[in-house]
């Protein structure tokens, strides 16, 4: 469902539903990784505040985990679920 929505604004190389360890319940957040900057940044104006099941979407740039440079990784975003 979410690759498919994101797919509307651009080509997604993957999206990673994060879970729960012991439970295996998702946790409420995402990371949906988009081909390039401009298909992500069209990704975070046209989806950030939708609603989606009657839970709002936040989405936002990824921060990495450390600062190399980028380089020709895929942009990824970060999804909330409220």
């Amino acid at each position: 469902m979410l690759r498919s929505l994101f797919e509307q604004c651009g080509a997604v190389e993957r999206v990673n539903v994060v879970t729960d360890r012991d439970t295996g319940h998702v946790r409420g957040f995402a990371f949906v990784e988009m081909s390039n900057d401009a298909d992500a940044m069209k990704a975070m104006k046209a989806l950030n505040g939708v609603d989606l099941e009657g839970r709002t979407l936040s989405v936002s740039e990824a921060r990495p985990k450390t600062d190399w440079s980028r380089g020709d990784r895929p942009q990824t975003l970060v999804l909330f679920i409220d």
